[in-house]
């Protein structure tokens, strides 16, 4: 069932995008890039798609009060000024905090950026009585920032937020919250579906043309704040492209000149053909985020175990050419916050098969579960063959999975509605990728106990005091080093209690023309465009 889903989306896709693409010569310095997505994300400003549609039309047509520092390949990311060029704790009362604006920035349309329209942009997904409210941008953006209880603009340029209790992790909260226009707002005659055509941001690209399911094109924004970053292509073409074969087809026959995720068994291919294969370590895991509702099968740490112990990772990285970190853990081996996991994940069988009888099943009785995945999607990696690959692991020791298989943002949505929601028909788990490059995003959202839907995406509806006491520690702890050692404990924890199917960590693999210059593919989920030059 799940290919004949992926086939008819990869079809649809390439049959929109070619005949445009094949309509006439493209203007020097342009840019084509196929990606994962079904669908252009959404434009507003708060994207939809996850991570790849928050790299695509979140970082270039926008951006957030404190962005990511997405200039090195050698490094690990780090948060780095945006619109925002200070913020600091109230050293008396630590759920204050100020951002100083950066002055002069004005957005596409020419308005003035202000605290005022900071303001402006936390209503629209925060405050459902205010004119600008967006439930579209609401269902993406409010669950990013859940520390949030106030905020005020104290005057021109400064910005005062105000958390629920002491959280050390606001600053990472707010980098996924991108800022839109209020006066382009009020032009469109204050109607989002408007401004989504012609939208207004501060970013280094402007929305240039957009069709739905189709394309998007974007153009530099001449006059950014940033004058590093004002970018150096003419052009840049967005094109979604779910299938792998069908990405992969695309760029050999010169119709893109980048891919996402290229098809595995296509790499060496497209290597001996002269396409670039870039890839880099990638904050980014694949799991099964399991449920914890009652009746589910996984609340048995044994099952949990015995299921990562069925898990033949090396094998999984052949099928993928190479291109992929077995997983370890929750983050990658190396990792500052990896600990000392008691607990080593590895291809074990017999131990699977024991913790499983242990746990009261067996050939007369086996374990039967149904997991939510997706055929393609927002750095899903090749999650067809990756799910199969695992249900045949699984069989091996006992248990029988059945994928129930949806669009990557019908995933999304019921990832934010709960494992408790009559939506989910009953899984017990599903396949979802992680950006795991922060406290907030790579821990506490998972698993604290009042993030469960609709108030956060604790999608299994885990909860344990313990750990609740640890995200806590690190939420009151605001010394780096100190707070370094409280995330190891709780990766440790993430770990020894199997709290996921723990599969893989991307490399992000992306094949390219050889005429694109200049890239630099950072440790990050997102990545700069800016420096990008085709050449002749």
């Amino acid at each position: 069932m799940g290919r004949v889903v992926s086939r008819s989306l990869g079809i649809a896709a390439v049959a929109a995008c070619l005949a445009w693409i094949g309509t006439g010569a493209l203007a020097q310095g342009t840019l084509r890039i196929a990606m994962t997505a079904s669908d252009i994300p959404l434009t507003t400003g708060q994207t939809d798609n996850g991570g790849e549609g928050q790299r695509f039309m979140g970082y270039t047509v926008y951006d957030a009060l404190v962005n990511w520092d997405l200039s090195s390949a050698t490094k690990p990311s780090d948060l780095a000024p945006g619109l925002a060029t200070s913020w600091a704790v109230d050293a008396s009362d630590k759920t204050k905090w100020r951002f100083g604006l950066r002055e002069g920035v004005r957005f596409h349309d020419g308005s003035e950026l202000t605290a005022d329209a900071i303001v402006w942009n936390l209503d629209k997904l925060l405050r459902e009585s205010s004119p600008q409210f967006d439930r579209r941008q609401s269902a993406q953006g409010r669950t990013r920032i859940p520390a949030v209880a106030s905020y005020r603009a104290v005057d021109k340029l400064t910005l005062e937020v105000t958390t629920k209790a002491p959280d050390a992790t606001l600053p990472y909260q707010l980098a996924w919250i991108m800022i839109s226009s209020p006066a382009q707002w009020e032009k469109v005659g204050r109607n989002w579906d408007e401004f989504a055509k012609t939208p207004s941001g501060t970013g280094p690209w402007k929305l240039a043309m957009f069709r739905p399911r189709e394309r998007a094109e974007l153009v530099p924004n001449p006059d950014y704040w940033d004058k590093a970053r004002i970018p150096k292509l003419d052009r840049l073409v967005l094109l979604p492209l779910p299938e792998p074969n069908a990405r992969t087809a695309a760029l050999m026959s010169g119709q893109v000149d980048w891919i996402e995720a290229p098809a595995p068994d296509a790499v060496e291919t497209l290597r001996k053909g002269g396409f670039q294969i870039v890839t880099n370590a990638y904050p980014h895991n694949w799991t099964w985020h399991l449920s914890r509702t009652e009746g589910s099968p996984w609340n048995d740490v044994r099952v949990r175990k015995a299921a990562n112990l069925a898990i033949d990772r090396e094998g999984m990285k052949e099928l993928l050419s190479g291109m992929m970190i077995p997983a370890q853990g929750f983050f990658p081996p190396g990792h500052q916050w990896f600990g000392s996991p008691a607990f080593k994940l590895g291809y074990d069988p017999a131990a699977a098969k024991k913790l499983l009888a242990e746990a009261g099943y067996g050939p007369t009785r086996p374990l039967v579960t149904k997991i939510l995945i997706s055929p393609s999607g927002s750095s899903q990696m090749q999650p067809l063959p990756m799910n199969e690959f695992v249900q045949q692991n699984l069989a091996d020791v006992g248990i029988k999975v059945e994928f129930e298989v949806v669009d990557w943002n019908t995933l999304i949505n019921l990832w934010r509605a709960g494992a408790r929601s009559e939506t989910n028909k009953g899984a017990t788990g599903m396949n979802y990728t992680y950006f795991i490059q922060d406290p907030f995003t790579g821990f506490i959202r998972h698993l604290q106990c009042n993030l469960g839907p609709p108030a956060g995406t604790n999608w299994g509806y885990y909860c344990d005091p313990e750990m609740d006491r640890l995200f806590d520690q690190v939420r009151n702890t605001f010394d780096p080093a100190a707070q370094s050692e409280v995330l190891r404990k709780i990766h440790e924890k993430f770990v020894d209690d199997a709290l996921f199917l723990m599969v893989t960590h991307d490399v992000n693999p992306r094949a390219m023309s050889p005429r694109v210059k200049g890239f630099v593919q950072a440790q990050n989920w997102f990545q700069d465009f800016s420096p990008i030059a085709m050449a002749k």
